[in-house]
This record gives C-alpha cells, sequence and structure tokens, in this order.
C-alpha cells in the first residue's frame, strides 16, 4: 500500500502550521512531517526523516514547493532523492505531480521561474542600496551616540579616568558602543 506523506513548514516560531495542516489533510495525507525551521538550512531533521521513511510508490505532498526548499538547486536534488526512492512529489498550490512525466516537466520550469524571482529580488535590492548610498544615504540603524557624545565618551574616559560600564550607565548605551567610540 503506496503511502501519502506530508511536509508542513513555516520559518520561524511566530508563524502557525494549521492551514498546511488542513491542506494536507483534504488532500489525504496520512501522516504529516512539521517544522519551524528556515527553508534555507539544509539541516531539517523532520525532513531527512520523512525521506528516510519513503517506500517505492510513495508521494511527498506539500502546500507549496517553497515549503521544501528556497534555493533551486536545494529544491531539485531534495525532489531527486524522493525520486531516487522510488517516490513521487507533488505540490497542491501549483498542482504539480512528478509521478507524471508531464508533472516532472511543470515542476522544473516551476522551479526555476521561482529561482529566477528571487534572483531578480536580490539584484533589485542591492540596486537600490547602490542608489540610496550614491545620494549620500546610508542605511541600517543610526548611530546610537552623535559626534559630540563620542567626544564626550573619549574625555571622560581619557581625562577623568572613568569606568567604561560608568560611560555606558551615564549614556544609556552598551559597554560595547563606549568601546567603540
Amino acid at each position: 500500500m503506496n503511502n501519502i506523506l506530508g511536509y508542513a513548514r513555516v520559518s520561524t516560531e511566530g508563524q502557525n502550521l494549521e492551514a498546511q495542516f488542513d491542506a494536507l489533510k483534504a488532500a489525504g495525507v496520512g501522516r504529516v512531517f512539521s517544522e519551524k525551521i528556515s527553508g534555507s538550512k539544509r539541516d531539517r531533521p523532520e525532513l531527512d526523516k520523512m525521506i528516510e521513511q519513503l517506500r517505492r510508490g510513495d508521494v511527498v505532498t506539500v502546500t507549496k514547493y517553497d515549503r521544501l526548499s528556497r534555493s533551486l538547486q536545494d529544491l531539485l536534488a531534495i525532489v531527486e532523492e524522493i525520486r531516487a526512492r522510488g517516490a513521487g512529489f507533488r505540490s497542491l498550490a501549483e498542482d504539480i505531480d512528478t509521478t507524471t512525466s508531464s508533472g516532472r516537466l511543470i515542476f522544473h520550469v516551476f522551479a526555476s521561474i521561482s529561482q529566477f524571482e528571487r534572483e531578480r529580488i536580490s539584484e533589485r535590492t542591492r540596486e537600490g542600496l547602490a542608489a540610496a548610498r550614491k545620494a549620500g544615504r546610508i542605511g541600517g540603524r543610526p548611530p546610537a551616540l552623535s559626534r559630540q557624545q563620542r567626544d564626550e565618551v573619549r574625555r571622560l574616559r581619557d581625562e577623568e579616568g572613568r569606568r567604561i560600564a560608568e560611560i555606558a550607565r551615564l549614556f544609556d548605551v552598551s559597554p560595547n558602543t563606549v568601546r567603540r567610540a
């Protein structure tokens, strides 16, 4: 008897797996392996456990293929590992089912488009940051201490011999901020 196994994943502790569980159960999934971990990390114990338990004819089902992985290379490697065990892969949102030849083709096309879009977002972000720097804007948090405050920090340390912890309390900053000043 073939099993339909599900994999559900969210990236952070604050996110909820319930919607994925509901969709997987509605698709006939018998057992769901789930975890709260970034999809960019390859060390995912529940995913590894599920793959180890696969038998010929089983089908791994996810709600969206990005639940399985965030990078095209990793996604293709995972789906190939599933295929090598004689199992299939199914993604509900993209209506992909690699147990068929057309499903395998669609899977590769969708995965490539997704990777392309992630790369474009990254390129646009880098371009935006470069344009902002060129215009004199610097990203990140503003400095905790103004130039005058940094000068005063140095004076308190060098001329008055005050301890770093005391100066940090005076300016309501961390001791590391005082050391950097």
